[in-house]
């Protein structure tokens, strides 16, 4: 993700490692990049689910401690807010330069409808079967916002289901359309080359 590009890049967060993206995605949001990243419910994080679930737990027990009934931290359990978080953290967002990569970024659970037309990259520096070393233990995103109160994995998979079968059917068309332009331009050469070697 070297170069720079007007148009936002779309990420597909599947298999990615979350604290690793997150690093990439806010260095890229500082220097100005656009970036769209979708399916973050199913970035992976390094060590088990249940040592990661504690973690959270605990992280949820934390309070302000003047007003601890309305003060903050807020805990976001949607996966796409876990992501946006572990960025805020990363850069200055409380000064107008961070505050302006933030509007630079764009989450998403699943994958909707403006994105699902357009290519997807991944990030090789951030991908788990290139980062974690192999038999160690990683959770979902998912599974761990689905645990501690996030109420859309359901919806989430059945969109995603249709979204695939969709996909699926564009895909079988354009290859049948590929197949038939390829065989249209291998008539048409074989009808010039006749024409050629009778003199046309």
């Amino acid at each position: 993700m070297a170069t720079f590009s007007s148009t936002p890049i779309v990420i597909d967060g599947k298999g990615h490692l979350l604290g690793r993206l997150a690093s990439i995605v806010a260095k890229q949001i500082l220097s100005g990049q656009k970036i769209v990243v979708v399916r973050c419910e199913e970035i992976n994080i390094s060590g088990s689910f249940f040592r990661n679930k504690l973690r959270y737990h605990n992280f949820l027990h934390k309070r302000h401690i003047v007003n601890p009934k309305k003060s903050g931290p807020f805990h976001h359990r949607a996966p796409s807010k876990i992501l946006h978080r572990a960025i805020r953290g990363m850069i200055p967002h409380k000064g107008p330069r961070g505050a302006a990569a933030l509007e630079r970024l764009k989450l998403f659970e699943g994958v909707p409808p403006p994105y699902d037309k357009k290519k997807r990259m991944v990030v090789p520096e951030a991908l788990r079967v290139l980062r974690l070393k192999p038999g160690r233990k990683y959770c979902t995103v998912k599974r761990l916002s689905h645990e501690v109160g996030w109420g859309y994995k359901d919806v989430i998979d059945r969109l995603e289901e249709k979204r695939k079968i969709k996909a699926q059917a564009f895909h079988e068309r354009k290859l049948a359309t590929v197949k038939q332009r390829q065989t249209a331009y291998a008539s048409k050469s074989t009808t010039f080359d006749k024409l050629t070697a009778l003199g046309y």
